[in-house]
């Protein structure tokens, strides 16, 4: 999935759209996403301008994007302007490696559940062969008016 097919799935743009590429999916199972961390991400001003460093909730907010990616596909379709895709809880998030400008992410969840429209997911995400962070994912679509 390419960023185009991205942009159709997903409510979110710059500068909070945080996956660039889809690598694979697999409806119900699981989907491995790519975010390539550069130095003009405009979070890197301020944490740290010294020492640029990708706020780990950034990386959780990543990994949640690429869960809703998954979770759109299972079912069967998109954003629109009638519904919008919660976080419900994060549980054993686990932050393992400094996630760095010329760092890519490599986005992996699998799907655990879904259950009365509650979407639990595992995720990690890695830079190379390393762990960068893992957690528990849960979310949920409602309709809004």
């Amino acid at each position: 999935m390419d960023i185009y097919k991205i942009l159709e799935k997903l409510p979110h743009r710059y500068p909070f759209l945080l996956v660039d590429r889809v690598l694979e999916v697999e409806k119900n199972v699981s989907i491995r996403a790519l975010k390539n961390v550069t130095i003009n991400e405009p979070f890197f001003q301020g944490h740290f301008p010294t020492r640029p460093v990708m706020p780990g909730v950034l990386m959780l907010e990543a990994l949640a994007q690429a869960a809703a990616l998954l979770a759109f596909e299972t079912m069967g379709s998109g954003v629109d302007d009638n519904s919008v895709y919660y976080f419900v809880g994060i549980d054993g998030a686990r932050f393992k490696r400094p996630v760095v400008p010329g760092d890519q992410l490599l986005l992996n969840v699998q799907m655990d559940r879904n259950k009365a429209g509650i979407y639990k997911f595992n995720a990690q995400a890695f830079v190379g062969d390393e762990l960068a962070v893992s957690a528990q994912l849960m979310c949920t679509v409602r309709k809004v008016s």
